[in-house]
């Protein structure tokens, strides 16, 4: 095994497909359900949200679709990312554990985001779409978007959460330094957004009711909607991640015998780990898969798997997923990507049958860890991707406590840049843990739609 620091793949080993997780599970994942009929969605309704080429996608059950050229070529600019072995943070550690992480903080908007906003954007523009909507948390989504738009001459109108917006001004001015504009959610924009602020004047906002005014707008206006988690085509776009992960490591004469990623719709999870966990499905190695929430927003480790909507307003069609009730409003954390409801209905299938475990992060840990990190390997995380640190790290301390050493990989799915006003917070003493809101959490279940 060398002592080389950075695993760099050319440009003409960008995969060619992106693999489909559906073709290698033997329990499919539940098809979404028409709340107006109780059957199965139809296509031709979901279609007139979403661009038919994002449709044809979702539901197909082939294990490689081919990506069109013009995306691959697109995403020559930062792909293939680079993976990166962590030999300071061992050293920090005094560990035995092999530490090694993919590192997503390279794409234009500064996150894994933009692999599936270029080919979202890519067959809007294909179908003569002319305008997109839709929502952000943190704001890596909504930037990913914005700049994908520009590149394609599409109107781009984003809903950012409200916490977040507040937090992170400097993500509003990315997504309009691309051409989008950007409104703080709820708004007075849409009737989803007004009717949540008649009731509390001053609520934070979540993703649920983002997602809500972004297929509101779309819906009235003529424009598509494209989601950055949940559904299925997204997860398959981020899977260029773990294709170009299982050659990286292959260079590093080493294999992951875990496989770590932050949760929160399951976008960046799945682009680690659903190819890893194609070839132990067909007969590869055993790999221990970890998912890492956060404790104010459980919902693999403490939600029901029960059919529940997308969206604040029940506008979404109902998918079978882990969920905290979607009228579940999670405290303002700085993770602002992760603070969602539900998670991805294929990572829920997966998680139900065992394939995969979850587990949570504090506030305060998820902080601790990343400036450990970032004294260490001199990047600034973001505090989405420092979930997955935290936990890489506690695998790490254990591999101390045993003796033993284990290979260890995880996504750094984008950098904090513009996550400044969070540490400065965790440095000020200001920011705390917050504990699993059992009652709000309880009422919003007790509202899951029944079938």
């Amino acid at each position: 095994m060398s002592d080389r620091v950075k695993y760099i793949l050319d440009e003409n080993k960008i995969p060619t497909h992106w693999y489909n997780i559906e073709a290698d599970l033997k329990i499919k994942t539940p098809a979404p359900i028409d709340p107006a009929t109780g059957a199965p969605m139809e296509i031709a309704k979901l279609e007139s949200i979403f661009s038919k080429g994002a449709m044809e996608q979702e539901t197909s059950h082939e294990r490689y679709i081919e990506i069109p050229k013009p995306v691959r070529e697109i995403m020559r600019q930062w792909r293939p990312s680079p993976l990166y072995r962590a030999r300071r943070l061992e050293k920090v550690l005094d560990t035995p554990a092999r530490i090694y992480y993919k590192y997503e903080g390279v794409s234009p908007s500064g996150s894994h985001k933009t692999n599936s906003a270029i080919a979202q954007a890519f067959e809007c523009k294909r179908e003569g779409v002319k305008k997109v909507t839709t929502e952000t948390g943190a704001g890596q989504w909504g930037s990913a978007l914005s700049q994908a738009s520009s590149i394609f001459g599409l109107e781009c109108r984003v809903y950012m959460v409200r916490c977040s917006f507040d937090q992170k001004p400097y993500r509003k001015a990315m997504m309009e330094l691309f051409g989008a504009t950007t409104i703080a959610s709820p708004s007075m924009e849409t009737e989803v957004g007004r009717e949540v602020l008649a009731k509390d004047p001053d609520c934070r906002g979540s993703l649920g009711i983002a997602i809500s005014e972004a297929v509101e707008d779309a819906l009235k206006h003529g424009a598509k909607y494209c989601l950055g988690s949940v559904l299925n085509h997204v997860l398959l776009h981020q899977t260029v991640i773990g294709q170009e992960a299982i050659a990286q490591m292959e260079m590093a004469e080493d294999y992951p015998d875990i496989v770590i990623g932050a949760c929160g719709g399951g976008s960046n999870f799945a682009g680690i780990a659903f190819p890893f966990i194609g070839e132990m499905l067909r007969g590869g190695r055993k790999v221990d898969i970890l998912g890492v929430e956060p404790a104010a927003c459980p919902t693999l480790t403490k939600g029901k798997y029960a059919y529940d909507f997308g969206d604040v307003a029940k506008t979404t069609p109902l998918m079978k997923m882990y969920t905290l009730g979607s009228s579940f409003i999670p405290p303002a954390v700085h993770a602002g990507g992760l603070r969602y409801h539900g998670m991805a209905p294929q990572i829920s299938n997966i998680a139900k049958q065992g394939i995969m475990r979850a587990r949570t992060v504090q506030q305060l840990d998820v902080f601790r860890d990343a400036v450990v990190f970032a004294r260490a390997e001199g990047i600034t995380p973001a505090p989405e991707s420092s979930h997955a640190i935290s936990a890489a790290m506690d695998e790490a301390r254990e591999c101390k406590k045993t003796g033993k050493s284990k290979s260890i990989l995880f996504n750094l799915s984008g950098h904090g840049h513009l996550d400044m006003t969070a540490y400065l917070e965790y440095f000020a003493g200001k920011l705390k843990n917050y504990e699993y809101p059992e009652p709000e959490i309880a009422m919003a279940l007790s509202g899951l739609p029944v079938l």
